[in-house]
Formats: structure tokens, sequence, C-alpha cells
């Protein structure tokens, strides 16, 4: 782990530790290189991260405040989210009609007359390829999808439809990038991977769309209460 790394970790570590305390403030810039041993300039690289996700906000002058609405929120970060609009770029790589499958027409509602979109594109962060993106949604919801929308954001375009999003329905998987992947995203055949699958799901329950994402630079990090309830589920169901 690069120490930047190690310092983002042990500060929301720390940060959410002391939750039920009057923890308000980090420490200055010069006091946390001194405490963790490491130059300004690593500090300065886990300080940004910590901005860049909400967890503080630094403010010349005053110092490095703790945002306390992000204790509440489970997901501290992921790479997919963390990045500003301008930080991204997606570039689409096809766009077509079809007819739905089995399954589709089971996920989205649909008959077998009712065609639904794929597009393939790629998401790139700081201008390096780092995703791959298939994704479904049902053409009559969305009858003008184009490439301008496909290279901006998805959910924006949902949204300004009158569609309210409720929430996302996602799984994650280990994999390594076949050669076809490999040659979108110009890196090594078999390098670890993230497939993660999604299904975004509007108010009253219907599913807007189904994509499927291989991120070869893919990070999350999650801080959840400990669930006594399901360890003792666990351990009676394994009769222990």
């Amino acid at each position: 782990m690069k120490k930047s790394e190690f310092v983002t970790q042990d500060l929301l570590s720390k940060i959410y530790q002391r939750s039920g305390q009057a923890l308000n403030k980090l420490p200055p810039e010069r006091q946390l290189a001194e405490i963790y041993g490491v130059s300004r300039f690593t500090i300065r690289q886990a300080l940004d991260r910590l901005v860049s996700i909400g967890v503080v906000d630094i403010i010349q002058g005053s110092g490095i405040w703790i945002n306390q609405q992000a204790r509440n929120n489970p997901l501290v970060y992921n790479s997919i989210t963390e990045k500003r609009f301008d930080q991204i770029a997606f570039k689409m790589v096809n766009l077509h009609k079809k007819l739905p499958d089995r399954e589709e027409q089971q996920v989205f509602g649909l008959q077998e007359d009712d065609y639904i979109w794929q597009f393939c594109r790629l998401r790139l962060v700081d201008n390096q390829k780092v995703q791959i993106e298939i994704s479904r949604l049902p053409v009559k919801d969305f009858p003008d999808l184009s490439q301008q929308v496909i290279e901006r954001s998805i959910q924006q375009y949902v949204l300004s439809k009158g569609y309210l999003i409720s929430h996302l329905l996602t799984s994650y998987q280990a994999v390594t990038v076949n050669k076809e992947q490999a040659a979108l995203l110009e890196c090594k055949k078999n390098i670890p991977a993230m497939r993660i699958i999604n299904r975004g799901i509007l108010e009253g329950g219907r599913v807007f769309e189904i994509s499927e994402i291989v991120d070869i630079n893919y990070s999350c990090t999650y801080i959840t209460p400990f669930n006594h309830d399901n360890l003792a589920f666990r351990k009676g169901a394994q009769g222990v």
C-alpha cells in the first residue's frame, strides 16, 4: 500500500472511531506529517482524497474540518463515483437496438417485440482508460438515446426525462481482463479487474438500466456497524 493510501485509510479509521466524541478537526498538515513520519506532500495527497470524497473540508486559515454528515454514509468512497465530472470522460464504442432476450424481458417488464438499446462505452479518468461499460435501456422510455448522451452522464439523462431514481442494486465479482477487453483498455490481457453489475431502479420499483462494468482500477471503502444478529444467525446455520 502506498504511504498516502495508508494515511487516508488511517485517518478515515480515526474519524469514524471517534464519531461519538467531539472530533471536529484534524491536526494541521505539518503535525500530521510528523505523526505519520512522511512528507507534507504525502499528507497533502491523503487530504486531497478526503476532500474529494467529502469527508473533510480544508478552509484556509481555519483548518481541516470534518464533515459530520459524511459519518452517516456507510459508503465512504468508491473509485467510480469519487471523481468530479471534469476528471471523467466517456467514449462510445457502439450503440444499437435489439430485441430483448427472456431475461431482459423479465427485468424490464417488456414484451418480446419491445426493443432495447445496448451500448458499449469506455470511461477515462484523468485521460486513462480504466473501464468498459455495456448497458441496456428500454427504447420506449428513452427513444432519443444518442452518442451525445452516452458520452455524458446516463443518470443525469434519466433525471432530465422526469424520472425519479430510487436506488441501485449492485453486485461485484473479481475477474481478469480478456483479449478483447485488453485491446479496448490498452492494457495487458489477464490483469485483475472488478466486474460490477448494476440495476438502476426508479421510484415505484421499475428497472430503467442494466449495466455491466469491467474496471481495472476499482477500489472502495465502506464503514458499517457490526451486525450481532447476523453473526448469531450464521453460527446457528453452521451448527456451531
